[in-house]
């Protein structure tokens, strides 16, 4: 079986406040008054919510700040439910359980400069990574696209802080000179720089494929989805999945994934967003090949077929062989 998740944190919402159109935040600080776990720019944190819900977000305060998290969330009529438990079920002083930051996107090492674009809500792990940029010395330059001005948030902190000059706004109702073109953005990278870019997942794909069409690297190529588009799963149909430890051979349904297989089973499978974004469920593959439909592993790790997300993604032949 797998390990058990890590030990949850308990904390209160200390500040609950509207950032712009529809985007709430909250403040976080251990309900307990005891020091908060530190974390690193482009981390995130589970947070379980009411109803049941556990949600991905990242945290977009400064990796110096030692005593609060905090996260920022849109309200989206169109998803699993999240956004709105954020923002009408919890308050300002409501107790929410967490688990410990996580970062698979984090910044790199060394490098010469940092390229960070946001799409929307996905400037939050940005926000982060520019306050240590800053806090550091390193060269970037922040990105944001919007919808409008209303919808866009906190530019009044972006405009108030040490790194004004870095950060450039472009909206989609605006003049045509202040939209984002991502060609020459690119283009006019300096060497060595590397990309960062978050979003709703037709904003990334289309900066991803255009810096791959120009000759990035994969290295220099970083990115955090925040959730996956609709997969046609009407074609789908049953496969095996084998443990390991156990010899078990369990079924898995046309119409179940992996994951929901495992779980009636009655293994303890970590999961979160159980749409094969954030890479909780990862689960390692001793022989067969999946058929990979996650934004999570690179195409080098689906590649070596060593590993799977049971979450979303199922197998090409009968049978998987899983390492549990």
């Amino acid at each position: 079986m797998s390990p058990s998740s890590p030990t949850l944190l308990t904390v209160r919402v200390a500040r609950k406040r509207t950032e712009a159109l529809d985007i709430c935040s909250l403040a976080l600080v251990a309900a307990d008054g005891t020091a908060l776990p530190p974390f690193t720019a482009g981390a995130h944190i589970d947070v379980h919510l009411p109803g049941g819900l556990v949600r991905q977000y990242s945290l977009c305060n400064p990796p110096s700040d030692i005593g609060r998290y905090e996260i920022s969330v849109l309200r989206d009529a169109q998803s699993r439910g999240g956004s709105v438990a954020v923002h009408d079920a919890v308050s300002e002083g409501s107790v929410l359980h967490i688990s410990p930051p996580k970062n698979h996107f984090p910044l790199a090492e060394g490098a010469k400069h940092h390229l960070l674009l946001g799409g929307g809500i996905g400037i939050t792990p940005l926000l982060a990574m520019a306050e240590h940029l800053a806090s550091q010395g390193h060269s970037f330059a922040l990105h944001h696209c919007t919808r409008s001005r209303e919808r866009t948030p906190f530019t009044e902190r972006l405009a108030a802080s040490s790194f004004a000059n870095h950060v450039h706004h472009h909206v989609d109702d605006g003049q045509a000179s202040q939209k984002l073109d991502i060609t020459a953005t690119l283009q006019q990278a300096s060497p060595g720089t590397h990309l960062y870019v978050c979003g709703p997942q037709g904003f990334m794909d289309a900066v991803l494929n255009t810096a791959r069409a120009q000759g990035w690297s994969e290295e220099r190529l970083h990115h955090e989805y925040f959730s996956a588009a609709p997969v046609d799963t009407t074609g789908d149909g049953s496969f095996e999945l084998e443990v390991t430890s156990t010899g078990q051979v369990i079924t898995v349904a046309p119409a179940q994934t992996a994951l929901q297989a495992l779980l009636a089973a009655g293994f303890d499978i970590p999961m979160s967003c159980e749409q094969g974004v954030c890479g909780t469920c990862l689960t390692g593959v001793k022989a067969g090949t999946p058929e990979h439909r996650d934004l999570y592993l690179t195409p080098e790790e689906q590649a070596a077929n060593d590993q799977f997300l049971p979450c979303c993604s199922r197998a090409k032949g009968g049978r998987l062989v899983l390492d549990l």
